[in-house]
């Protein structure tokens, strides 16, 4: 596994995600939570794929430097799981946990409560139909704070390449699976909840409530919205409303006026 994710190609990892998202998507068709308007899903994944593609650039743009400090915190042994006498596969598990806590769960809370942050994270939010491709949803400048989060995360850490690379993977996979537009039986959902996000979890975190949108911040395991009393529990999923009041308009379905939103004052 280590020689695997430490030398993994780029094209690898694409596959994955794509891979991933197909199996996703067509389980959704099957087993979904709601149901789209005729037409209404392929346009809906075409606006979040083209922000899979912005994503993408950010993250080719700042490769170098993750793959430089994780390179770094490899060789010379530098961060906190460093000072620690475990086994390798505890330094992953305590990577990949310390990872989906700073770099996902606590960056995506801060954006929540800062306000400048939260005109560029609210582009996900306002996507009213939740699916797997809400997952790549991301405003260009959002996918930066996400970056730096993770290079903090790797330098404090002290977690080597091969970790990152397996984290991004399954970080990669689980933000499509806890978006994705699937209904899976109520006890197996609220069993998964209590290790892992689930998607009934999750998509309290899109409903037009502030309460339940300030709320459920977690992208891997759960347990960090219920350490920190983040953690919400909507008995009944299915009438959640999504998206975000203000930002109703049908503009909001394309590109164009998703990108412009962050400086907009009045919607």
């Amino acid at each position: 596994m280590i020689e695997f994710f430490e030398h993994i190609p780029s094209y690898y990892r694409t596959g994955l995600l794509v891979a991933g998202l197909i199996m996703l998507w067509m389980l959704e068709g099957v087993i979904p939570r709601t149901r789209f308007r005729k037409g209404q899903r392929l346009r809906h994944a075409g606006t979040n794929l083209f922000f899979t593609l912005t994503t993408a650039i950010v993250n080719l743009a700042f490769a170098f430097a993750i793959i430089e400090a994780a390179q770094f915190t490899g060789s010379r042994q530098f961060g906190l799981l460093y000072l620690l006498s475990i086994p390798v596969w505890l330094h992953a598990l305590l990577a990949i946990m310390m990872m989906d806590f700073l770099g996902a769960y606590l960056v995506h809370l801060v954006q929540h409560k800062v306000a400048w942050m939260w005109h560029f994270h609210k582009i996900h939010h306002i996507d009213n139909a939740i699916d797997a491709t809400t997952a790549l949803r991301h405003h260009p400048v959002e996918s930066v704070f996400r970056v730096i989060a993770l290079l903090i995360a790797i330098i404090t850490m002290g977690i080597p390449v091969w970790m990152v690379m397996l984290y991004q993977t399954i970080s990669a996979f689980m933000s499509q699976f806890n978006h994705a537009n699937i209904k899976l039986p109520r006890w197996m959902d609220s069993w998964l909840s209590w290790i892992i996000v689930s998607p009934d979890m999750h998509k309290v975190h899109h409903s037009k409530r502030q309460v339940e949108t300030d709320s459920n911040y977690a992208n891997i395991f759960s347990f960090w919205d219920r350490l920190f009393g983040t953690f919400v529990k909507v008995p009944d999923v299915s009438t959640i409303e999504y998206g975000l009041d203000e930002y109703t308009a049908e503009k909001y379905e394309q590109v164009g006026p998703l990108l412009k939103a962050p400086w907009e004052n009045n919607p």
